[in-house]
């Protein structure tokens, strides 16, 4: 099984390799009390990407390291700059299943083959307190890299790596650098020693080609030539739909049409769906709800921004979008349920307890969750999703774009967001006029799916609108949560109905049941007549 280790660490550009480590005496490094020489370490690690290189493109490095305490496979997934989550799984020849997974977002069905060697003696210090605690791991890497794939290059190096101990302090590694600038390091300009081999051994661009000679063979060689240029342009084509690596740079301009401000967000979406994956799989606390949350975004633009990207195209992507919001859903809404019991349990007197409620609610809550993680590892497997990820990477490549999309946001956009906002205007004024029931519970709940569609049509804005779109996100914000907490409140109340017939059917008392159902009829009539006041503190300061 695979493991977890949160990396922390600062990389630092030494002499040439097989000159003499810069390294300044760090005894004199504040909360430093010792140095420990633990000696020298031979590293052998063969890189693995796909040919087009992928997951070095998205910052991702897979390796298969023996020599030193940690032999095994290492996937590197960044969190920020300087940390990542490195997962390691025991030794083996072929890459472990659950790390191809945790990159399958990226990759999709392409191979995973050895792209480069790296063989390295690592001379490694300990930085220990007063205690002998450690600090931080200091090795100097004398490294020479071998291309073993799209190239036959090489290169040698010498760099200086701080790794902060476990649970240690950030601000640590401040400390560790001011020592080694005054000795005249420099931080890394390469983010990993893979990032830097690639570049270092990669094949150089060849000279002018020679002029084919005039005979009669020049003819063909031009003939070979265009069917060269054919064939790369095919290739390249392909690459681009078929690629996810990764996900393509943004434009070097900033965002001036309609069409460019949309197309930033859902380039930001796309990114984020494919990002979150490896995270999902791993049960990350939140990330199916981050997920989930992108797949709407996205879904909701192409609605809203009908007049810039073809729904002709975009609708059936949407509808691809929905199924895999619903799947993600499945674990969520129980997730989130149960949390709404588990708290109004916990608030209620205990002399207004009667009976096993909290071990009946863990019951129901476990029996309703039973399978739903390895369902939906089993849809981020399928063939459906790995479609949808592919057909989003085409769209944002080549996206259908209207006429309306090269005019100036202020109009096209702001015109969008307009309408948006008319559509859950006319939502809330008919839920107010509906008397308290299950209509106006499902009108409020219209009500809230068209508020959060309002939202993100307003982030979309955001950057080209400026205020106005950043007021109205907070305000559909706002009015999302209040409807949110109704909706819960109905939701709540359909499990205590559910709950409270079980426990009666297994002869126990349901007067707890009926108690909690009382309280979430409170709680949604307090909401309701929240509702107006809410509503016309919004409608004062209108939409963009």
């Amino acid at each position: 099984m695979a493991d977890t280790k949160r990396e922390i660490e600062r990389k630092y550009e030494g002499p040439p390799a097989g000159g003499d480590a810069p390294l300044p005496d760090l005894t004199d490094v504040p909360g430093v009390s010792g140095v420990i020489d633990k000696g020298v370490a031979e590293l052998d690690a063969t890189y693995y990407d796909t040919a087009d290189q992928r997951l070095a493109t998205a910052s991702l490095t897979l390796r298969r390291r023996t020599g030193g305490h940690d032999a095994g496979w290492h996937l590197k997934l960044p969190v920020s700059e300087g940390v990542r989550d490195e997962i390691r799984a025991p030794l083996s020849d072929t890459v472990p299943e659950d790390l191809t997974a945790l990159v399958r977002s990226r990759i999709r069905e392409a191979e995973l083959v050895p792209v480069v060697r790296l063989l390295s003696a690592r001379d490694v210090r300990h930085l220990v307190d007063a205690s002998g605690t450690l600090l931080a791991e200091v090795s100097v890497d004398r490294v020479r890299a071998e291309r073993l794939s799209g190239g036959a290059g090489s290169a040698e190096w010498t760099e200086i790596e701080v790794e902060l101990a476990d649970d240690g302090d950030p601000a640590f590694l401040d400390k560790v650098e001011k020592k080694l600038r005054k000795a005249g390091l420099t931080r890394s300009a390469s983010a990993s020693k893979l990032a830097k081999a690639l570049h270092d051994t990669a094949p150089r661009k060849s000279a002018k080609p020679e002029k084919a000679e005039k005979t009669g063979k020049a003819g063909k060689a031009d003939k070979a030539g265009k069917a060269d240029k054919v064939a790369d342009a095919s290739t390249a084509a392909t690459a681009t739909v078929t690629a996810t690596a990764a996900k393509p740079e943004p434009p070097d301009s900033a965002p001036r049409t309609a069409g460019d401000h949309v197309l930033a967000y859902v380039r930001a979406q796309r990114d984020a769906i494919v990002e979150l994956d490896p995270a999902v799989r791993r049960d990350v606390p939140d990330s199916v709800h981050r997920m989930r949350v992108a797949t709407r975004r996205l879904r909701s633009t192409f609605r809203s921004y009908g007049k810039i990207l073809d729904r002709t195209v975009t609708d059936p992507t949407g509808v691809e979008l929905k199924w895999l919001a619903a799947e993600l859903g499945v674990d969520r809404d129980q997730e989130v349920l149960t949390e709404h019991l588990t708290a109004a349990l916990d608030d209620l007197p205990s002399d207004l307890v009667t009976g096993p409620v909290q071990a009946r609610v863990s019951t129901w809550s476990g029996a309703r969750r039973s399978g739903s993680r390895q369902r939906l590892i089993a849809v981020l497997d399928g063939k459906r999703y790995l479609d949808l990820l592919t057909t989003l990477d085409t769209l944002v490549a080549g996206p259908p774009l209207l006429e309306a999309a090269s005019k100036k946001p202020e109009k096209v956009i702001a015109k969008a967001v307009r309408k948006d906002f008319k559509k859950v205007a006319d939502l809330v004024g008919e839920a107010l006029e509906l008397p308290p029931g299950s209509e106006r519970d499902l009108a409020m709940h219209d009500a809230r799916k068209k508020a959060k569609r309002t939202r993100y049509a307003a982030e979309a804005a955001t950057p080209a609108l400026g205020n106005t779109a950043a007021d109205l996100v907070k305000s559909m914000k706002s009015l999302q949560t209040l409807l949110g907490d109704h909706q819960d409140s109905v939701m709540v109340r359909g499990a205590l109905r559910e709950l409270a017939t079980e426990a009666h059917e297994a002869g126990e008392n349901a007067f707890t049941y009926g108690v909690l159902y009382g309280r979430q009829e409170q709680h949604a009539a307090a909401l309701e007549a929240a509702l107006p006041g809410e509503w016309e503190a919004i409608e004062d300061k209108g939409a963009v």
